[in-house]
């Protein structure tokens, strides 16, 4: 089973097109091990041998049951609202905190201080109330108000913790956890909540159903004609959702289908990726050099600057707003129809650019659709806005410590039946055998990351390290010191590992990736075929660690030698070229210059037999004998009034 659940986690995988067999074996984490349904309510047909039945021929009458709640109804419909009633939810609650079920008479007792009812009282409006969508009240739920207070008795400062630590919401962690029997047992698999709608995330017992019906079948790539290359109006697009980044200066757009796109890789096996419907960037001079901040943010605080520059950048933030909110326009349709909007503003005059207000507004802040990257994100650019939607869509593989994990969901203690929050266990002291591969991994990336090559091979031999060794705290994108090397680009570091220390190329990353696959240029993916070349095709299995054929030394250096020669010749008629090039200008300048001379002397332009100065000629003569500071500060003088006169002529 494990061996099987490591070829499912082989390739990565993606919220909306996962195996079928994780699909039916996959469960919230910490739920129970059985499935919701049988967790909800389990109906039986049990035989009634009352004599109260009408005819001896109609057979055993049929009842249903909840055995969460320990109670039986004589129909289905009975049975369906017990199931919606608060006392099954609050026994839901229980039975996921591993504490005890509760009774009707029981419940009736804790419910009994309560102010509201499930249907609302009648008295004035509470702090407690609710808001919907439109701004209006509603009146809490007896199970939301009894496990507020439940929190409050076992917290007296529940109100003042939870506004000062969770301001921008719930506090809610960003991902779900989910296992399955198909998987090891020491793998959790990670989904973002924030790529479910809220009404999906309230719904945490059903969020398993919910992703099954978010698969979607890979379809083939959209055919864009029209001009801006956005899709003709009318095209069934599917399911889809709209990125935006902005800041800066900065702004980049996307609307990406969800649906994956099926292509073939050049060796001719299928392989699936996103399809990018529309996508656009812009960028705008807008923030001051060196000093940060934009130029409204700074006109806001200091007061409108009048150099040059500032009028620039003014200019440039309106044209970036008005450039911006024209493509939100133009995609209005997409934008209607996104299944969520995910979006990074920086700064208040980039929200503004956005969300307005404004005339003909596309998006707008109380959209529930709205979500924020919950990641850290960089500049805004098209590659960027697709790492953000690939790490959004992609499940997340996690090893956890069952022991840890259980000391966790042990019950809390509980006085006077009412539960109180049990204290996390603090973290294990390292062992000395994991105290000595943190030293070990800080000294051998030390080494690595200086190219320190004898220095490392000592370091290895001296501490008996064995070629398996894998770095602690673990590394998921280089797990080994060869990966790492690879990384680095350092071509010396791993010939070394590799015929020296007997390091392993096959190993891969929990991203499936090889040492040789993350070698970043020519040099260090030809020492993994030198190292092939030198140990010879027995000692690894070279295919599986992606390493090409092999290639001895005096090959690289004949070839290196070869493109050395040709590159001689090059450089040495490039410079030829560009020594005749000069030349010619030089002719060419020489010439202009005699002719402007006689224009002038017949044109009557000489002053006492010197000839009028040209432009370049008063500005070389005015700038001789400065020191290069000053005479840079004087070209910046000079190119500030430029465009400043620039700017008064566009405004005329």
């Amino acid at each position: 089973m494990a061996q099987k659940g490591e070829q499912l986690l082989q390739r990565p995988l993606y919220v909306f097109d996962l195996p079928e067999e994780l699909l039916s074996t996959i469960t919230l984490k910490n739920q129970s091990d059985r499935p919701v349904q049988e967790a909800i309510s389990t109906i039986s047909t049990p035989t009634l041998e009352s004599s109260e039945t009408s005819e001896p021929n109609d057979g055993p009458n049929k009842a249903t049951s909840c055995n969460l709640c320990g109670l039986s109804f004589p129909s289905v419909e009975e049975q369906r609202n017990h199931v919606r009633s608060d006392l099954h939810g609050y026994n839901l609650k229980q039975r996921i905190k591993g504490l005890k079920t509760v009774g009707e008479a029981d419940f009736e007792k804790l419910i009994g201080e309560l102010d509201e009812s499930i249907s609302g009282s009648e008295s004035s409006e509470s702090e407690d109330d609710e808001v919907d969508d439109e701004g209006n009240k509603t009146k809490e739920s007896t199970l939301s108000a009894l496990l507020k207070k439940q929190a409050k008795i076992s917290h007296p400062d529940f109100d003042d913790f939870a506004s000062k630590k969770n301001p921008r919401g719930s506090g809610k962690p960003p991902l779900f956890w989910f296992t399955s029997p198909s998987l090891p047992e020491n793998i959790s698999l990670g989904i973002y909540r924030a790529i479910f709608s809220d009404e999906e995330q309230e719904e945490e017992l059903h969020i398993v159903d919910t992703i099954r019906n978010k698969q979607l079948s890979p379809t083939q790539p959209i055919k864009i004609k029209s001009e801006g290359g956005i899709p003709p109006p009318g095209t069934d697009i599917g399911p889809h959702y709209f990125l935006a980044m902005i800041g800066g200066g900065h702004f980049a757009a996307m609307v990406v289908a969800l649906a994956p796109k099926v292509g073939k890789k050049h060796t001719g096996v299928d392989e699936r990726s996103a399809t990018v419907i529309a996508h656009k960037t812009f960028h705008r001079y807008t923030t001051r050099r060196k000093q940060g901040g934009s130029q409204s943010s700074n006109d806001a605080a200091k007061g409108a600057a009048h150099s040059a520059g500032a009028s620039i950048r003014r200019y440039n933030e309106a044209a970036l707003t008005t450039e911006v909110r024209d493509l939100l326009q133009s995609w209005k349709s997409m934008i209607d129809t996104a299944d969520l909007i995910f979006v990074r503003a920086t700064g208040s005059t980039s929200r503004r650019a956005l969300f307005g207000p404004y005339e003909g507004q596309v998006l707008r802040n109380n959209d529930p659709r709205n979500r924020g990257f919950p990641f850290s994100t960089r500049r805004a650019t098209q590659k960027e806005l697709m790492r953000a939607f690939v790490e959004l869509t992609r499940v997340k593989q996690s090893t956890i410590d069952e022991a840890a994990l259980a000391a966790l969901n042990a019950p809390p203690t509980s006085i006077s039946g009412i539960s109180t929050p049990s204290k996390p266990p603090k973290p294990a002291k390292p062992s000395k055998e994991e105290e000595a591969a943190s030293l070990h991994t800080s000294q051998i990336t030390s080494l690595i990351k200086r190219s320190k090559v004898p220095a490392l091979l000592s370091y290895l031999k001296t501490n008996d390290i064995p070629p398996t060794f894998t770095f602690f705290p673990p590394n998921h994108h280089t797990p080994t010191p060869l990966h790492f090397a690879a990384s680095l680009n350092a071509p010396a570091i791993v010939l070394a590992l590799l015929i020296k220390a007997s390091a392993d190329p096959t190993l891969m990353t929990e991203e499936a990736r090889t040492p040789f696959s993350l070698a970043g240029d020519r040099a260090t993916r030809d020492a993994f075929r030198v190292a092939r070349s030198e140990l010879g095709e027995k000692a690894w299995d070279w295919e599986i660690g992606d390493v090409p054929a092999a290639l001895s030394k005096s090959e690289v250096e004949k070839r290196e030698a070869r493109e050395k020669a040709e590159k001689a010749v090059e450089d040495k008629a490039e410079a030829e070229r560009r020594k005749a090039e000069t030349e010619r200008l030089r002719m060419e300048s020489d010439i202009e210059d005699a002719k402007r001379r006689e224009k002038r002397v017949g044109k009557g332009k000489m002053l006492g037999g010197i000839p009028e100065k040209t432009g370049a000629e008063k500005r070389e003569e005015a700038s001789r004998g400065l020191t290069p500071e000053a005479r840079a500060k004087l070209e910046r003088e000079r190119r500030a009034r430029a465009a400043e006169e620039r700017m008064r002529r566009v405004g005329a």
